[in-house]
């Protein structure tokens, strides 16, 4: 997985942040696959099928080797808690998306929508357009693979073939998005992957984008994503991971994204919403997590993100 980023990059399916998606798609497959699933995401698999092995299947592969799970007995715990996390993380968005439409917004707009398959699986009410920004390679592979699997989007989806950096405004509107009505939007899996600046501008373009009575959901980052201690013992931990599993079973690649991530100071995600007018709720990921009765323990709670759901609704 290329891990070098520049200003102008782009990547297939299995490249770079590509592949993130796909891990994603892998803790929503353990997850689904799982005794008491907290969502129900059947096309998860089905992308992973379709991209073959690889540094993705990380949650999705078979017993780990006996020789790392006696030097890391706390690997599955880690590996559970971000399964739980990724789980949490999407009811938070699905359950966001749901309510805004059926109280009348008919636009939702999925930034960075990578994998991510709510156009086939939620219950959207009739008259809903979705549109989903993302690298065409990746919008590509996500239509083709589902297509050929035989399903059918659940609503009127309209895929923006865009890079999130370039003038994606025009080529939403140009697609029919009426900044005029009322809209709900989605930033989830994406703020690490923006410079600071990048941030901004993109929150600046969707309050330019939005009227009174539309909602916008962020995974924002939390203070812990600057955490220099933090960074440093999780890298050491990820590091001795992929040098034991290179020995065990060098087939087998373990993920390592925050070689693809934007360690910079910016500004927190619910005070920019309120500073531009905005009423915002925001819940820690362990409260999030702990309201799906998805607790994480304590002897793993560094290994999960500590990120901060927004929901932010612009008033009359």
């Amino acid at each position: 997985m290329s891990t070098v980023r520049s200003e102008d990059d782009s990547w297939e399916i299995t490249e770079s942040v590509g592949a993130t998606a796909l891990g994603v798609a892998s803790a929503r497959a353990a997850e689904t696959r799982s005794e008491n699933p907290l969502i129900s995401d059947p096309f998860a698999q089905v992308f992973l099928d379709a991209a073959g092995d690889g540094v993705w299947n990380w949650h999705s592969a078979p017993q780990l080797p006996d020789e790392l799970l006696e030097a890391e007995p706390e690997l599955p715990l880690q590996m559970q808690a971000m399964v739980g996390y990724m789980a949490s993380r999407t009811a938070f968005f699905d359950e966001f998306f749901l309510t805004a439409t059926r109280a009348g917004i008919r636009q939702a707009v999925i930034l960075a929508a990578g994998l991510d398959a709510r156009a086939w699986r939620l219950s959207w009410p009739d008259g809903t357009t979705v549109y989903e920004l993302d690298q065409p390679r990746v919008l590509d592979f996500k239509l083709s693979t589902l297509t050929e699997h035989g399903a059918e989007p659940a609503c009127n989806r309209v895929a923006v073939p865009v890079d999130l950096r370039h003038d994606w405004p025009t080529a939403l509107r140009e697609a029919g998005f009426d900044p005029s009505a009322p809209s709900v939007w989605s930033a989830e899996g994406l703020m690490p992957y923006l410079p600071a600046a990048a941030q901004e501008l993109l929150f600046d373009r969707v309050h330019a984008l939005t009227v009174p009575g539309s909602r916008v959901a962020v995974e924002a980052l939390g203070p812990k994503f600057l955490d220099p201690a933090l960074r440093a013992k999780r890298r050491e931990r990820m590091d001795r991971v992929r040098a034991l599993m290179a020995r065990v079973d060098p087939g087998r690649q373990v993920p390592r994204t925050d070689e693809l991530w934007y360690f910079e100071e910016r500004e927190d995600v619910g005070d920019w919403f309120r500073r531009h007018g905005w009423s915002v709720t925001v819940t820690p990921a362990d409260e999030l997590m702990a309201g799906y009765g998805r607790t994480v323990p304590k002897e793993v709670e560094d290994a999960v993100p500590g990120n901060l759901f927004v929901a932010a609704e612009r008033p009359a």
